[in-house]
């Protein structure tokens, strides 16, 4: 089999991270009072914050997944395949990192956040773009990349859920479709297509159960989302060894390990 290195037009990627950077650095200079949505449903009174920040991270998330879809498409090995698949972690990526940034005061520290954020999504958009094609020579890696720094993002929402204090409804709202991305994207890195929406649907459901049960525990948010990603991970890597006809241990062992792995270094983490 031929081997390929290709890369994204690097103008192209330039104009795409200016133009979601820019986004988020306007929230430095423009403030705007937030907001609250309110709906009174029978029984029960729903109450939606909305704020400047939030609506940069829902654009920049946008942004992303069209600027994967321009990158992509000039990519000389894409042929038919479908571009849906590489739209959901740059967008996640682009929506995780207005969480963190929508809860700090802006200084020195936001500043290097937003840069090292940039960072991320960059490699991001190149290991995307590196994934359309499996006789690239780096297509493993891009793999491995990808499904590292999806259950990355979802820890990084996870916490930044938990230390914003926001109300139950609010964090399964974002907990629930963010693992459902996650689980939906890693499933088909490794097993390629058919999508596997019962499976992604199935996992949500459980890890947003898991969230609910675990809102009112007084736990640091890095615990939280420690306790969140052990079960994340270990259900989505049993459901892609089921997929793969593993038998026996082959089927739970390594998941078993992780979640455990994960939870112990929640249990002695202190504030």
């Amino acid at each position: 089999m031929e081997e390929h290195r290709h890369l994204p037009d690097l103008g192209h990627l330039s104009t795409l991270m200016a133009v979601i950077l820019l986004a988020y650095a306007t929230t430095s200079f423009i403030t705007l009072p937030a907001q609250d949505l309110s709906i009174q449903l029978p029984n029960f009174y729903l109450e939606i914050p909305l704020s400047f920040s939030t609506a940069i991270s829902f654009l920049a998330a946008a942004l992303a997944a069209v600027g994967s879809e321009w990158l992509i498409r000039d990519h000389p090995h894409l042929y038919q395949k479908s571009t849906i698949p590489h739209w959901f972690l740059p967008a996640l990526s682009a929506w995780a990192i207005g969480v963190p940034l929508g809860s700090l005061e802006v200084s020195a520290s936001w500043w290097l956040m937003l840069g090292l954020s940039g960072l991320l999504l960059v490699l991001v958009f190149i290991a995307e773009y590196i994934a359309v094609d499996p006789s690239d020579v780096r297509h493993t890696v891009s793999t491995v990349m990808l499904t590292a720094v999806s259950f990355a993002l979802f820890l990084i929402l996870a916490v930044a859920v938990r230390g914003s204090d926001l109300r139950l409804y609010l964090s399964i709202a974002i907990l629930f479709p963010a693992s459902f991305m996650v689980t939906l994207r890693t499933m088909q890195l490794r097993l390629g297509n058919p999508w596997r929406f019962q499976w992604a649907l199935g996992i949500a459901l459980l890890i947003g159960q898991l969230g609910l049960g675990l809102h009112y525990w007084p736990l640091q948010p890095v615990q939280f989302g420690l306790l969140l990603l052990g079960p994340a991970y270990g259900l989505t890597s049993i459901a892609i060894s089921i997929e793969e006809s593993q038998t026996g241990r082959n089927l739970w062992v390594e998941p078993a390990v992780m979640t455990a792995a994960v939870w112990l270094v929640a249990l002695f983490i202190r504030s």
